[in-house]
């Protein structure tokens, strides 16, 4: 007998195992060509993208040259008020740190003494004039009986040597009258200027020696401003490169809180001599103060108007930056790329830097996004106000509507 090995019939697992295979495979294969295909391909060559910069188109203008110092007020007089005669203060007849005016009373001395010296001047010059009249008769009769040779010469000579001293000590005595009636009217002490008082350096009851302090006054309108600059920084700071008095404009004013006194003052003085020791010019500033707002003794900053400069440029104080070779500030050139520019700077006017030289008319100065911005790179210029974060151009912010007719 032949024996046949049995076949096995394959099962139904394996079979979808055998057949399923395939297509998966290519069902990823064609989901992986899909995907390369959506895929957004980078810049060509690795090109940077352009930064956005603020740009300020700068152009010629004109500016005041000036220069700065700190300084202090003072009065324009700062009188010591001294008593012209000694005596007993009896009374103050102002109230300390009050306004004043000239010739106003201060202090009184005590009256009795000089009551009393003028009494005697008086009189004695009443007594001397009397002496006087007679000495003048007595001359007279003489003179008649000299024509008739009843006296000597000498006689004569000596009633007229008589009648001469009666004459002088007549006015003598008119003199010490009048000393003493100065002496009387000067008990009472008052004010040379008008101004602000000072506090009483006596009180009453003290005695008050002859020109001895009794207080001070201060005027302070005008108010003077004192201050010192080197003769290089004033020469620096005028256009024609020589300082000259009679060319400046005029003085502002820097309160210590930073704001400016609303009035411009005028230079009233200018040393004639640099001061050997400290190299410095001196010189003073005259201000109206009718409202008292100034007090004598503040520091504060002078600005002195030496002239005025044209054909500069101003950019703002940001977009200066200073290196080892000097000032640069940074453009964007016609094909938008950034090109440093060494520049020479003045002095700041507000908020800007004067620019005296390294600028041109329409150069592009970049104001904003200096540090991330580097010589050549490209930048995608725009004005103040128009960039991507202005108002308006945030992303997915929807187009202006154009305006009505």
């Amino acid at each position: 007998m032949t024996t046949r090995p049995l076949s096995r019939k394959p099962s139904p697992s394996a079979a979808v195992r055998r057949f399923a295979t395939p297509p998966l495979l290519l069902g990823l294969c064609i989901l992986a060509a899909c995907t390369g295909k959506d895929q957004p391909a980078g810049p060509p060559g690795g090109a940077p993208q352009a930064l956005p910069v603020t740009i300020l188109e700068v152009q010629p203008t004109k500016v005041e040259t000036s220069v700065e110092a700190v300084a202090q007020t003072e009065g324009a007089r700062e009188v010591e008020i001294r008593a012209r005669v000694g005596g007993i203060l009896t009374k103050r007849l102002y109230e300390e740190g009050t306004a004043i005016k000239a010739g106003q009373p201060l202090f009184q001395l005590d009256r009795e003494p000089f009551d009393v010296a003028v009494a005697q001047a008086r009189a004695q010059v009443a007594q001397n004039k009397a002496r006087a009249e007679q000495t003048v008769r007595e001359a007279a009769r003489l003179k008649g009986l000299l024509a008739q040779q009843a006296i000597s010469q000498r006689e004569y000579d000596t009633a007229t040597s008589d009648n001469s001293a009666a004459l002088a000590a007549v006015q003598s005595a008119e003199a010490a009258l009048r000393q003493a009636e100065l002496n009387l009217t000067w008990s009472t002490v008052t004010a040379p200027v008008s101004g602000v008082s000072g506090r009483a350096a006596v009180s009453e009851g003290n005695l008050v020696s002859t020109n001895g302090l009794v207080t001070t006054v201060t005027q302070l309108n005008p108010m003077w401003v004192r201050f010192s600059l080197s003769e290089a920084e004033l020469n620096a700071a005028t256009p024609s490169g020589r300082f000259k008095p009679q060319g400046v404009r005029g003085v502002e004013l820097i309160l210590p809180d930073g704001s400016i006194y609303p009035v411009r003052g005028k230079l009233n003085f200018a040393a004639s001599q640099v001061n050997p020791a400290l190299g410095t010019l001196q010189l003073r500033g005259e201000f109206p103060n009718a409202d008292g707002a100034l007090l004598p003794g503040q520091f504060v900053r002078a600005r002195l108007l030496t002239g005025e400069r044209e054909g500069v440029f101003k950019v703002p104080q940001n977009a200066v930056m200073q290196t080892d070779k000097g000032a640069v500030v940074m453009l964007a050139n016609a094909d938008n790329k950034v090109e440093p520019r060494p520049v020479k700077t003045g002095q700041w006017v507000g908020t800007d830097w004067v620019i005296l030289g390294g600028l041109k008319a329409g150069d592009k100065v970049i104001v904003d996004n200096l540090i991330k911005v580097r010589p050549g790179a490209p930048v995608a210029p725009h004005g103040p106000g128009e960039g991507p974060g202005a108002p308006g151009n945030k992303p997915g912010a929807a187009p202006a509507a154009p305006a009505k007719g």
